[in-house]
This record gives structure tokens, sequence and C-alpha cells, in this order.
């Protein structure tokens, strides 16, 4: 039983590991401020059909708020309508447009996630380390087994 500690021990010595900060390197990346530029871009006609939707609701809100005691019964259920109409058209659009800015904004992330792997991986390899932990997940690492600045590196000789 001691012979098998003093191995395993022994074994556990031999190996290499690095540790590297996914979140700093991607942070780091210019095409991490890129992504939400262009996922602005392509959603920017629904937000802003939204925003009007949103700014036409407020006006009519505020309008029956400050004129209801001198309409009609007509025109406050007009109003009233219009209000209903919006906050319905409102509900349709949102979490859709939501959604899809959120599935978007994933899918350019997780590109440039298997990016940041790759290049891991290769800095990994060229420096001989047998194990790469991601940072946050490390109580403590002496700065030498920090990889990320080499990754980030790495990255941009691939632009």
């Amino acid at each position: 039983m001691l012979g098998s500690a003093m191995f395993s021990s022994a074994a556990m010595a031999e190996q290499k590991i690095g540790v590297v900060n996914v979140q700093q390197i991607f942070q780091a990346l210019p095409q991490a401020a890129e992504i939400q530029n262009a996922i602005s871009m392509e959603f920017k006609d629904q937000v802003d059909e939204v925003n009007l939707l949103q700014r036409d609701g407020q006006l009519y809100a505020e309008k029956l708020q400050r004129d209801a005691a001198t309409m009609s019964a007509a025109e406050k259920k007009e109003l009233e309508d219009k209000i209903l109409a919006v906050r319905e058209q409102l509900s349709q659009k949102v979490q859709p447009l939501q959604q899809n800015i959120q599935r978007r904004t994933n899918e350019e992330r997780n590109k440039i996630l298997g990016l940041i792997k790759q290049a891991i991986d290769t800095v990994a390899a060229a420096n001989k380390y047998d194990l790469v932990l991601d940072a946050p997940a490390v109580v403590y690492a002496d700065t030498k087994d920090d990889l990320s600045q080499k990754v980030v590196d790495q990255l941009s000789k691939l632009n």
C-alpha cells in the first residue's frame, strides 16, 4: 500500500501542469468586442422596432393618464385598445428577439472558445504540459505555469 502511494506521488510529480484564464483570454481578444457589435448590427432593425413600440405604448399610457378626466368613454376605450395592442405586439416580439440574440451570441462565443481551445492545445504541446486547468478552478499556481499570455500570443498569430 505504501509503495503504491509513493509511486502515485512520483508519477504526479513528473506531470507538468499549466494554468490558463479562459475568461481573461476571451476578453483580451478583439474578436470578443466585435461579436457584440456584429450582433447589434444584425438585429438592429428588430431592436429599433421593439423600441419604437415601447415608446408608442409609453406615449399612449401617459396620454391616458394625463387626459383621462377630459376624454369621452369612446376616446378612453380607443386609447386603452391601442395600449393593449402595443403590449400584445411587444409580447410577440421581445422574447423571440431576446432568444435569437442569445443564440447568435452563444454561436459566436463558441467559435472563439474553439479557437482558444486550439491555442491552448498548441501552447501546451509546444511547452510539454501534461495538463492545463482553467484558473478559476485552481487554488494556487506558480506564475511560471500560467500560460494565458502565451495563449493570447498564439491567437494573435492566427489573425
